[in-house]
């Protein structure tokens, strides 16, 4: 059964506002950029600001990562494993890592030392949603699509429980 939800982020609002983003970061991308996406909640994310970036004459070269923090439950355990590694060659090359939430920060900071290890000669980072009243590790992204309270959210290719991801809107988790 699915738990009830509150919607927080309308569809019109993310598609502005990724908008907005691929206006902002177009300027500080080089031509042979590696796009790596934190699956599988920044999927919806990432294909709309591939496309987006796309429509701003810079193509991206796509690439995926899947890091684990979550499991089933609603707060992140704090040890990431990874699931699934890049593919691309990354030595010398310009990286926009994309992710669905920036929460405590474990799991960015993570991928970004994973990434620069692999010789990243430069490492620009995108979330949707910034938790900022939750961070544990001193890390920021250079570009937030929206600061939300500390709040369980769905939708957009965030799930519960693989609920929810297509929904075409954010929304919280209602209190049981």
């Amino acid at each position: 059964m699915r738990p009830p939800i509150q919607p927080l982020l309308t569809a019109a609002e993310i598609q502005a506002r990724v908008n907005a983003l691929a206006d902002a970061i177009t300027p500080r991308l080089q031509p042979d950029v590696v796009m790596i996406t934190l699956l599988t909640g920044a999927f919806v994310f990432a294909a709309d600001l591939a496309r987006a970036l796309s429509a701003r004459g810079v193509p991206v070269c796509l690439d995926f990562m899947i890091l684990s923090s979550y499991g089933s439950g609603t707060t992140s355990s704090g040890s990431i494993t990874t699931r699934l590694d890049c593919r691309q060659e990354l030595t010398g090359r310009q990286v926009l890592l994309v992710d669905d939430i920036l929460d405590t920060g474990t799991t960015l900071d993570f991928a970004k030392r994973l990434i620069l290890a692999k010789g990243s000669s430069q490492l620009l980072t995108c979330v949707l949603l910034d938790k900022p009243s939750r961070r544990k590790v001193p890390v920021e992204a250079e570009f937030v699509g929206f600061r939300v309270p500390d709040l369980f959210v769905v939708g957009y290719g965030i799930d519960y429980n693989e609920m929810y991801r297509e929904l075409p809107y954010v929304a919280t988790l209602a209190a049981p």
